[in-house]
């Protein structure tokens, strides 16, 4: 499990060049793409595309998105939901394997490149690469660029199978709500769609900010976080698209706040589904709903850092846990999703399979791999850590260390950094991953999804999804904007002024 992970070639600086790095191994008709030579479309061609995805400039960014989304269902590699297999966890198809769920903040496509190389030495399939709308600001990651290098990491490993991206917390922020509700659940309804059309097949739906725990029962606390899941469900129903019942997540407990309790699972069920049934009567058609439930037994994203910078030992209440989950397969849901655990120590993993929970969300102990590298340059943190001091002081609390300050301000880099770090030497991005990959390898080890490829094959099957080429591309590749030589704006301006 030690591929190098080496991208070279720089981005294509217009589509002519794109075009012309196609031949002999691609060919664009209509809104599909023909693979010619496999082995040459994972060559250089799929790491110039992903770098023309993440760091190029239009139309050649569209375009190569465009084509890695159109080409990897050719190479085996699909867009997929994981709706079906939880469902079938719930009616007790398979147990005690636990679904990673990914947050890749920085190196997206080489961290992506590990984690299926991992997966194919486990022979498992049941991982999810997903990003938080908070996630999506400070890393600067919109949804068609992080799904682009999903699939573009499995076109470069060989992947054959489901790709499952997730938008994980897709959150009403419970201050912006107060002030203007109508903005608020307008701005959430524009990113599903945003995340449909880059291709996403499971939404993790947060209204749990909102939950009321001073209304009387527990049915009233969990009811305006029932009718928005139920409102955001619909939504998801009515964008997805035909022959794909995309997976819908809801949330009954904030991370980092009280634990959770089954009275609040079974309140907040009875509600949602009554507000589900309200929603399929105006729509006048079936409304699947969730497929999971996240809850909260004890972490805190991020972890807590202790002033010397090491992160202080959670206790997850696995008990609760398991009981949560079995509470959501009563309801015929896959079962209870935990989020927060990355930090904690290998030997707890293994519990989550145990407590039968569908799903674990793993970010920080993965960002903090990346940095504490040995093989991280050390002038790159400096310069990091004198952008934190700039321009973000004003979120260092007046009893932190620098050590904690770092710790918990340093995600917020990923963004601004981005080109420099996707431009670190090969042999230094390298070491970075040799040091993230035997982790990876030991949580699909220890949450029981190691063998889980037959079962993913068994029950999720590829689908047909529409893969249209964007407008600004599509006069490129009917050949009506070929100049040779001229700067991608240049040419992308010529076919606009046609």
């Amino acid at each position: 499990m030690t591929a190098t992970t080496t991208t070279t070639g720089a981005p294509f600086t217009n589509v002519r060049e794109l075009q012309d790095a196609l031949a002999g191994i691609a060919r664009v008709e209509g809104d599909t793409v023909e693979i010619e030579d496999a082995a040459g479309f994972r060559g250089d061609l799929i790491d110039r595309l992903i770098r023309t995805a993440v760091l190029g400039e239009e139309p050649a960014k569209g375009a190569s998105r465009w084509l890695i989304r159109a080409a990897a269902p050719r190479l085996g590699a699909f867009p997929a939901s994981i709706h079906d297999l939880y469902l079938a966890a719930g009616r007790g198809e398979y147990a005690n394997a636990t679904a990673p769920a990914i947050n890749v903040r920085g190196l997206a496509y080489d961290v992506m490149r590990t984690i299926f190389r991992a997966a194919r030495a486990n022979d498992a399939k049941i991982v999810l690469f997903e990003l938080a709308r908070s996630e999506m600001g400070y890393t600067e990651q919109r949804p068609a660029e992080y799904a682009a290098n999903a699939l573009a990491a499995a076109i470069k490993e060989g992947h054959r199978g489901p790709v499952f991206v997730q938008g994980d917390h897709f959150q009403i922020n419970a201050k912006k709500y107060l002030q203007d509700p109508e903005a608020e659940i307008r701005g959430l309804r524009e990113l599903i769609a945003e995340a449909i059309a880059a291709g996403y097949g499971n939404i993790d739906v947060d209204a749990s900010t909102i939950v009321d725990l001073d209304l009387p029962t527990v049915a009233d606390q969990q009811t305006l976080n029932a009718r928005h899941t139920a409102e955001m469900t619909r939504l998801i129903r009515e964008l997805e698209p035909a022959g794909l019942t995309i997976s819908v997540g809801g949330e009954i407990g904030e991370v980092g706040a009280r634990n959770s309790t089954v009275e609040d699972l079974h309140g907040f069920m009875e509600r949602y589904v009554a507000e589900l049934a309200t929603q399929a009567e105006q729509a006048g058609r079936d409304l699947p709903g969730i497929s999971k439930i996240s809850v909260q037994t004890g972490t805190s994203h991020g972890g807590v850092v202790l002033p010397d910078g090491t992160i202080q030992e959670v206790a997850v209440d696995f008990d609760t846990l398991a009981e949560l989950s079995a509470a959501a397969k009563a309801h015929s849901l896959g079962g209870a999703v935990q989020h927060g655990a990355s930090t904690l120590p290998d030997e707890a993993f293994g519990r989550f399979a145990e407590a039968n929970a569908v799903e674990v969300h793993l970010a920080t102990a993965f960002q903090n791999q990346i940095f504490d590298s040995a093989a991280f340059p050390d002038d790159v943190k400096q310069e990091i850590y004198a952008y934190l001091d700039a321009n973000h002081a004003d979120e260092r609390k007046a009893d932190q260390t620098d050590a904690q300050f770092y710790y918990t301000a340093r995600k917020r880099a990923f963004g601004p950094f981005k080109r420099r770090l996707w431009e670190l030497p090969a042999e230094t991005r390298e070491g970075i991953m040799a040091d993230l990959a035997p982790r990876f390898d030991l949580i699909m080890r220890r949450l029981g999804v190691a063998g889980s490829a037959a079962l993913v094959d068994r029950f999720v099957s590829p689908v047909d999804l529409p893969t249209p080429m964007p407008e600004a591309v599509r006069a490129f590749f009917r050949g009506e904007a070929v100049t040779a030589g001229l700067p991608a704006r240049e040419v992308y301006e010529q076919v606009e002024g046609e």
